[in-house]
């Protein structure tokens, strides 16, 4: 299997989705740390798709038995008040897209047993995809520095990761540009209303029946998931 084999695996696995009757609510960056890429061997990012069943309004219950084997980590979510499309789409393109910025949770799972994955396996995974919590305090893209943006993430009241939004390939504003101009080389563009989640912050923890997870962002708030 190729990059191209492992990403047409994706594809057959969203139109399958989409003939039941469901619908792409936005895209998520995966691989956007350097110690992600260097665990894999690669150099560049993967993508997925985020369906609309995936999203959790903010201290929704959300049933472990969902996932495989749940993990969660905190990222910045951008949503679009209008299209972004590549190949050639720029920074200030991308800024220019933005409606607002939000505190998020993404919860991650894999059908790979014991999280043994290669970039094959994940990108036909769909990028690893479970579900996605997003936070209720909408930020203007203007009022805030990704790059310096600090975060924190509690499992159970205990810190379990930190980081800032320079983890992202520099800044979760690149991971975007790169989200439209690697989907806009296959035809697809990404639309206003639409959430992307441009990659987390630190690494993923495991999650249980019991737990509860918040995100805190400096400048943004914070997300909590609790699952059941």
């Amino acid at each position: 299997m190729d990059l191209e084999d492992a990403y047409a695996i994706q594809l057959a696995q969203i139109a399958r989705m989409l003939s039941e009757g469901r619908t792409i609510k936005g895209h998520k960056v995966g691989l956007t740390s350097a110690a992600m890429q260097k665990l894999l061997g690669v150099n560049e990012p993967d993508y997925g798709h985020l369906l609309d069943d995936f999203f959790y309004l903010e201290h929704m219950p959300i049933p472990a038995d969902r996932f495989l084997q749940a993990r969660v980590e905190p990222e910045m979510a951008f949503v679009l008040k209008k299209t972004l499309s590549g190949p050639g789409a720029t920074v200030h393109e991308a800024v220019a897209a933005v409606d607002f910025v939000l505190p998020a949770l993404e919860i991650v799972d894999s059908r790979i047993r014991d999280w043994k994955i290669g970039l094959f396996d994940t990108i036909a995974d769909n990028a690893s995809s479970g579900a996605v919590v997003l936070g209720s305090t909408p930020t203007p893209l203007r009022e805030v520095d990704l790059r310096l943006t600090g975060g924190v993430m509690h499992k159970n009241a205990e810190v379990v990761g930190t980081g800032a939004g320079g983890a992202v390939l520099g800044s979760p504003i690149n991971a975007l540009v790169w989200l439209a101009n690697t989907l806009g080389a296959r035809g697809i563009a990404l639309e206003a209303g639409q959430v992307v989640l441009p990659g987390a912050i630190c690494a993923m923890v495991p999650v249980a029946a019991g737990d509860s997870v918040t995100a805190t962002f400096a400048g943004l708030g914070s997300v909590t998931a609790r699952f059941v």
